[in-house]
């Protein structure tokens, strides 16, 4: 298994809709941050499917080390 890459040192802020799934970049390799565009082939490591509850801003890791993936959870400040 791969380690991923840091797409960024930062939450990316995204306005999402209640009830629509999406999936986050696990690799760190998509084209697409912070969702997934296939780029994990070969490495070991799936996207993480995300529905969302309410329509708003959700909060999506940047540094892929979150231990709340796929929601940040800070860890970026550590690295």
């Amino acid at each position: 298994m791969t380690d991923p890459v840091i797409a960024q040192k930062a939450p990316f802020a995204i306005e999402v809709e209640a009830g629509k799934s999406y999936f986050w970049c696990s690799c760190g390799r998509s084209a697409n941050q912070p969702f997934c565009d296939g780029s994990h082939k070969e490495t070991g490591l799936t996207p993480v499917k995300y529905t969302a509850e309410k329509d708003g801003r959700a909060f999506f890791c940047g540094c892929k080390n979150s231990a709340n993936a796929p929601m940040c959870d800070g860890s970026h400040s550590k690295l």
